[in-house]
């Protein structure tokens, strides 16, 4: 196994303890030779001190290492003068500059995990959302129009080329997984509005010329608001859904939710040359460093991770060690004797952590 460089960003609140977590997993899972850890600051806390959310030599290391971990980012006291929080400037700058235009959010009912779903049982959700990450109406952040006081306006931004990509991402895909789990069937359904507004009838559009070069995977159609109740009605019949920024975002936290929340939800933030690696959650500022926290969503978030450099390397090994994190969090959930708090259980970040390991070995 060769060995990577990993920019690692600890950032705000729980961020420490759950990145700490992932590191001592990932390298029991692949060995102290084949992962370097790279700490650099960065957040809403370092920018009280600072006055730079994303210092340079932060983001050099983003940009030259081989993937990006992050723990989270965000103190809702912490505050641009327009209000906006200023933690979430640190993934939006490296989402931008770094041009990470595709985020992946795995939707999994894991071994042992209620779903607050009747009589869904593990395996019956397995899907994965692809939200267009550059565009959309969050492109309209930091430029939109705040007028004396009385109005306010942004820009919802969808391209050709920004759909394009994302649509091929998320064909290729579906190319790779088993299909749903009702009817085995690859399938991409686009999440758009397309019967009101003509930004999100483009979007639809330039998807169906994409799947004309996926013979292989069926096409599916959902407004954004209608999809809120299949996710619950009929969650089995999705593989991979595809969206524009702000309706992946909200999709997304609720399919999280019926698959037992954002504390075990990875993600992955992912360009062509770069990718940076989270848990859904953020920075839960109300119990850091209480030892409450689950790790689980930053651990599978860096499973993703070496997934993603594997298949970047050609380096099976590192696919390997992802299937064997993936397996050992199962084992845990399954077995009962370390779940978190957030899944009914009693135990903390440290004990979830070396019941991962133990699995691992």
């Amino acid at each position: 196994m060769a060995r990577y460089e990993i920019a690692t960003i600890a950032g705000d609140g729980i961020g420490p303890e759950v990145t700490r977590a992932a590191i001592r997993v990932l390298t029991e899972a692949c060995g102290r030779e084949a992962l370097e850890f790279a700490m650099r600051p960065g957040g809403a806390a370092h920018y009280t001190r600072s006055g730079a959310v994303l210092p340079d030599d932060t983001f050099a290391a983003c940009r030259d290492m081989h993937a990006i971990l992050h723990g989270a980012a965000g103190l809702p006291e912490v505050t641009y003068p327009d209000g906006t929080e200023v933690g979430n400037d640190l993934h939006l700058r490296l989402r931008f500059w770094l041009d990470l235009y595709a985020n992946v959010r795995p939707i999994q009912l894991l071994p042992g995990v209620r779903s607050p779903l009747a009589g869904v049982e593990p395996g019956g959700i397995d899907y994965v959302i692809v939200r267009e990450n550059t565009e959309g109406l969050y492109a309209s952040r930091g430029a939109g129009v705040l007028l004396r006081g009385e109005f306010a306006s942004d820009t919802l931004v969808v391209t050709r080329k920004g759909t394009e990509r994302v649509a091929r991402f998320a064909f290729d895909l579906a190319r790779k997984r088993t299909g749903a789990p009702r009817d085995g069937r690859r399938r991409v359904t686009v999440c758009d509005k397309a019967n009101i507004l003509r930004s999100y009838a483009f979007f639809r559009a330039v998807c169906t010329e994409v799947a004309a070069d996926y013979p292989d995977v069926a096409i599916d159609y959902a407004y954004a608001d209608a999809i809120t109740v299949h996710l619950l009605k009929r969650p089995d019949f999705y593989d991979v859904i595809v969206a524009e920024n702000m309706f992946g975002d909200v999709i997304s936290d609720l399919g999280a939710a019926t698959v037992g929340g954002m504390g075990i939800a990875p993600s992955g933030e992912i360009g062509d040359g770069h990718g940076l690696f989270q848990g859904a959650h953020g920075s839960a500022p109300d119990i850091a460093g209480q030892g409450v926290a689950s790790p689980l969503a930053t651990i599978l978030s860096g499973a993703l991770m070496l997934r993603w450099l594997g298949e970047r390397h050609a380096d099976p090994a590192l696919g390997e060690a992802a299937a064997r994190v993936e397996a050992a969090v199962d084992a845990v959930l399954a077995g009962g004797a370390a779940v978190p708090y957030d899944q009914g259980g009693s135990a903390g970040c440290e004990t979830v952590t070396e019941a991962v390991c133990r699995a691992l070995r």
